[in-house]
């Protein structure tokens, strides 16, 4: 369900529900994260997931553009009104509770619908800062309040390793669904590797062309780069506060490694146990 009018306010209980609904039928891996919180962290989390959930379905939906233009607005207006405390969606009622409860920045929040407008547009061939942009808002936005949540925030050290991982995360995102996007009319692939590699910037023509596998490989040493970042600033954080993270990440660490086998094939999507034990295996032993 996407919220793009207000309807009337509901109970505390409700909210919670219907933003543990979105979670649940996302079947998003990072819910196995979510879930080592304690309640409270737990509920603030979801409201953060489902609000990116909501706003991303809105981007990547096949209403006109005028449409989703203007359902990224209507969720900037409820965002503004949690904040005032006068939300009217459940899951800006959630948000308002978070915020209250973890100091979460209303910015944060607001980079998140800014990217996705971004991906409505849609992206092709952005330059690097373009790239970097974008990362910062769709995936560095929600590390840095999912580290608010979490616990254990110690400023620019915290904020280094949420940025170096969400941007880790996306960055394997991208080379893991370059196909998918390009379906979309979309190539995150950045102008620079492009030009070093002689992929071109027509997103019909990247699949199966044969610098892709070049292009991927580009982007993930960028991924390993950012990843050794946030791995140098684990040991400046409690376990506890960052285990969460770590547990969602491991899945695309374990990803990332098995496109490194050969970066000409996909690798097959995996199993949810298989990806709990690969959350596992990084979160216990994230310097491997």
């Amino acid at each position: 369900m996407t919220y793009t009018v207000a309807p009337p306010r509901i109970a505390d209980d409700e909210t919670a529900a219907e933003t543990r609904r979105l979670v649940s039928a996302s079947g998003s891996s990072f819910e196995m994260g979510m879930r080592l919180l304690p309640v409270p962290r737990r509920r603030a989390i979801y409201a953060v997931y489902a609000f990116s959930r909501v706003v991303d379905d809105i981007a990547d939906g096949d209403a006109p553009p005028e449409a989703r233009k203007q359902g990224l607005q209507d969720w900037r207006q409820e965002l503004a009104r949690a904040y005032d405390g006068r939300a009217q969606t459940p899951i800006g009622a959630e948000l308002a509770l978070a915020a209250r409860t973890h100091d979460l920045p209303q910015a944060e929040l607001a980079r998140i619908v800014e990217g996705m407008q971004l991906d409505a547009t849609p992206i092709i061939a952005p330059s690097a800062p373009e790239l970097d942009h974008y990362i910062r808002c769709v995936a560095g936005a929600v590390g840095i309040l999912a580290m608010r949540i979490f616990g254990g925030w110690r400023g620019e050290q915290s904020e280094e390793f949420a940025l170096s991982l969400a941007r880790a995360m996306q960055l394997i995102n991208i080379i893991r669904d370059v196909s998918e996007d390009a379906a979309m009319g979309r190539l995150y692939i950045p102008r620079t590797v492009l030009a070093t590699t002689g992929l071109p910037a027509d997103p019909k023509a990247v699949p199966g062309h044969p610098a892709l596998p070049e292009a991927r490989r580009l982007l993930g040493v960028m991924a390993r780069d950012s990843l050794l970042r946030a791995r140098a600033e684990i040991p400046n954080h409690p376990r506890r506060a960052i285990f969460p993270a770590l547990m969602m990440a491991g899945p695309y660490v374990a990803l990332l490694s098995r496109m490194e086998t050969d970066w000409s094939r996909q690798p097959p999507r995996r199993a949810g146990w298989r990806k709990l034990t690969d959350g596992l295996a990084f979160a216990i032993r994230p310097g491997r």
